[in-house]
């Protein structure tokens, strides 16, 4: 038995972000990867019968192809969705630890909102360029979503954008991305 996979020439969104010498993403980039991202992630959840939870939804298991189109990679911890008679599957807790939503963590209750939360580590790691965990930063921003949703809280958001990014971005797309970003993160975990 064998495993065949699709080439993806432009690799892992990670790579494009931070920790190789690649050129940045531009925002408009960005942004069209992570609606394609979000696209997949509906997709998954909806196109069957009970749909399918992801569950290890992170920058280095969306891939880029020649024409920086985003697809989701790496299945082995997805899970068949609730049925339509439950509202959750009980599991034992798997994924990458700082994208796995709180209550995932605390409930063990696997639900489409485990790769939503997830989505949205994603969401600010493409604003940020900065990993979901960094032990070499400071302690305050060594969890991004942490350290980022205390900016936004206190409604400094452009404060931590990607450096290269700044000015151009516009701010009624900033707006709506960061708008996003809360409705799949909780602003008090």
């Amino acid at each position: 038995m064998i495993l065949v996979y699709e080439f993806m020439q432009n690799g892992p969104l990670r790579d494009h972000l931070y920790g190789k010498n690649i050129p940045p993403l531009s925002w408009k980039q960005r942004l069209d990867i992570c609606i394609c991202t979000a696209r997949g992630l509906h997709y998954l959840h909806t196109g069957a019968s009970t749909g399918i939870i992801h569950r290890d939804v992170k920058i280095t298991n969306i891939l880029l192809d020649e024409n920086f189109v985003s697809k989701m990679a790496e299945f082995g911890l997805s899970k068949d969705g609730p049925t339509t008679e439950q509202t959750h599957v009980s599991t034992v807790v798997k994924g990458s630890f700082f994208y796995l939503d709180p209550e995932y963590i605390r409930k063990q209750q696997l639900t489409e909102k485990t790769d939503v939360y997830s989505f949205g580590v994603v969401l600010l790691e493409a604003l940020c360029a900065l990993p979901a965990i960094n032990p070499s930063s400071p302690r305050e921003q060594v969890n991004l979503e942490e350290w980022a949703m205390q900016w936004k809280r206190n409604g400094l958001v452009d404060k931590i954008i990607d450096p290269t990014l700044v000015g151009h971005i516009d701010p009624e797309s900033m707006k709506k991305f960061t708008k996003a970003t809360e409705m799949c993160l909780p602003l008090d975990p």
